[in-house]
């Protein structure tokens, strides 16, 4: 039998810490949480590995050192609202879970998010709530949000996504680059976003997060 929690400790000593992430809350949360539990069926002995995991569609599971890297620079506190876009079976919307107050999930279709909603409750996650939509629309209904999550890559965020950030809040998305992408954080500042360069990282763009393209008649 896989010892998952043994893989749990390796990933985190090996992946996360000499990342240079080194906030307790986040070291603990990766610690706890069962990663194997929220990854598609026959993937659980890839659930600690170093890379993305695929998801089927296009979209990945970020990779543990990447998701980890962003929750750092983000900075998540525990009175604060989440807007997880893209948390797959869940497994972001766990960690989160356990650094915020409460968490709003997206998922782009029901089945998805029926899924991730079973997950999470089952691992006795009580403050995440999984709804289906548009990932690019984020969910106006509950926000405004502290901090705003894409889990994948962007090549540009909408207005309306931002609109739904409150005053001082912050995003971390991962910025398409050619061959690898730049994870960054925005802020909102008296209303406008002021974008920092964080570290580098690769996923695929994120339907609805594209570039329109122009088209010469």
């Amino acid at each position: 039998m896989t010892d998952f929690a043994a893989r749990r400790t390796t990933m985190v000593d090996t992946q996360v810490r000499p990342s240079d992430v080194t906030k307790f809350p986040i070291i603990d949360a990766m610690l706890t949480v069962a990663r194997e539990e929220y990854v598609p069926d026959g993937k659980r002995e890839a659930a600690y590995v170093g890379e993305n995991i695929d998801l089927d569609d296009g979209r990945v599971m970020l990779e543990p050192r990447t998701l980890a890297k962003m929750l750092d620079a983000l900075s998540v506190q525990p009175d604060e609202l989440v807007l997880d876009l893209g948390c797959g079976l869940g497994y972001s919307a766990a960690i989160l879970a356990r650094l915020a107050d409460f968490v709003i999930a997206v998922e782009d279709t029901e089945e998805r998010a029926n899924e991730a909603q079973g997950i999470l409750s089952s691992q006795g996650v009580d403050n995440v709530a999984v709804v289906a939509g548009p990932l690019a629309e984020g969910n106006e209904k509950n926000g405004p949000y502290d901090v705003i999550m894409v889990q994948g890559a962007v090549e540009t965020v909408p207005t309306a996504l931002l609109d739904q950030l409150k005053e001082g809040g912050r995003i971390a998305c991962i910025f398409a680059e050619g061959m690898l992408g730049t994870a960054k954080i925005g802020y909102k500042i008296d209303g406008d976003m002021v974008w920092r360069p964080n570290f580098s990282a690769g996923a695929p763009v994120v339907a609805g997060f594209e570039t329109p393209r122009e088209f010469a008649l």
